[in-house]
């Protein structure tokens, strides 16, 4: 009760229905005494709103979280890989996947559910080590026996497991994908087509495998760009690796395909730290139709480690519309469609870059 009152003095939703704002994991303050915190590994977990500017005012919650789920340790006994509806995926070198719902700012503490999938499968010539995201189906892999949790790792393998299905042991089903442009690519799931999809290298071709058709192979579907703008920044873009995500509007219904361009911004310690450039948003027509837009209305987009999502911004005051929020290992940006360049970027190490979306808060 008392991380739900801190939530809703920092600006809950002003629909009917009482929503957290979207946030982002800051860190986990280790719980006192330092004895506790050595034997037991918890801290108190702090989050920034999203619909905050001011990142002076964070919320500090009372809620108990384990803090290497935050912070990897040095020795990488837990390693977070992605995050899907305010549940956050870590896989341990045992090759054993687990879902926890420790850093939903709702859920509770005392209780905390933990899932643990059954090991992973590697099929040949793939590997299950270096994960590109998670993606669920719904909110509730712990009692929906329809959820379906999707991992997609680096290369051709793409895996499927229902965490609460009617089968008494849950197994993993395995697709290796042929087309090496799907190989870095994130799955994500439309809730208005009921199936995963992936956006191939560049954006020209979408992979989709619909949960009510068993099958081993990606249905494909070619992507064809149409309004683009006159005066493209095609130096600055030849100078930049380019990824590709696929967000849905729940809200409105609406598919978008984004293009993000990064660069080198700096190097510490030997490792490159990456920075946006710039940024296009195309709507996403049923017949693989992509138009250039620099205007989604009300929405406000999130880009993180967790699987993209759209908020419509008036649900939540402060949020800016027309805008991408952006967080990576490395980077923090907001994004205006109306150019397409970053109004804010800063680079720096971020242990936990997961924006939970909206959560209920329930009475």
């Amino acid at each position: 009760s008392s991380s739900v009152s801190l939530l809703i003095s920092n600006g809950f939703s002003t629909t009917s229905l009482r929503q957290t704002p979207p946030c982002s994991i800051i860190g986990a303050k280790p719980c006192l005494p330092l004895e506790f915190f050595y034997r037991s590994g918890l801290g108190t977990l702090i989050i920034a709103n999203a619909n905050v500017a001011d990142m002076s005012c964070l919320v500090r919650l009372k809620k108990k979280v384990p803090v290497d789920l935050v912070h990897n340790d040095p020795d990488d006994t837990m390693v977070t890989i992605g995050a899907s509806h305010g549940w956050v995926a870590s896989l341990k070198d045992d090759g054993i996947l687990r879902l926890h719902d420790d850093l939903n700012p709702v859920a509770s503490d005392t209780d905390p559910k933990r899932i643990q999938l059954p090991p992973l499968v590697t099929l040949p010539h793939c590997q299950t080590k270096i994960v590109t995201n998670v993606s669920m189906s719904s909110s509730s892999p712990e009692d929906d026996e329809d959820c379906v949790v999707a991992v997609k790792f680096l290369g051709p393998q793409l895996s499927f497991c229902k965490p609460a299905g009617k089968s008494s042991k849950p197994e993993w089903t395995n697709i290796k994908i042929e087309n090496p442009c799907f190989y870095s690519s994130r799955v994500m799931f439309s809730k208005k087509d009921n199936m995963f999809r992936i956006p191939g290298s560049g954006g020209h071709l979408i992979g989709s495998l619909d949960l009510c058709e068993p099958n081993d192979k990606l249905k494909l579907q070619c992507v064809g760009f149409e309004n683009l703008p006159p005066k493209l920044p095609t130096p600055l873009m030849d100078s930049c690796c380019m990824s590709q995500h696929l967000v849905e509007s729940t809200s409105t219904g609406e598919t978008f395909l984004v293009k993000q361009y990064r660069k080198t911004a700096k190097i510490v310690q030997g490792v490159a730290q990456m920075k946006t450039q710039f940024l296009m948003v195309f709507k996403l027509d049923d017949e693989g139709n992509a138009v250039y837009t620099q205007d989604m209305g009300d929405l406000t987009m999130f880009l993180s480690m967790s699987e993209p999502f759209c908020v419509p911004s008036t649900s939540f005051p402060g949020l800016l519309p027309n805008y991408v929020y952006i967080l990576d290992f490395d980077e923090t940006a907001m994004v205006s469609l109306v150019d397409g360049f970053p109004l804010v970027a800063t680079t720096g190490k971020t242990d936990a870059p997961y924006y939970i979306p909206p959560q209920n808060i329930l009475d």
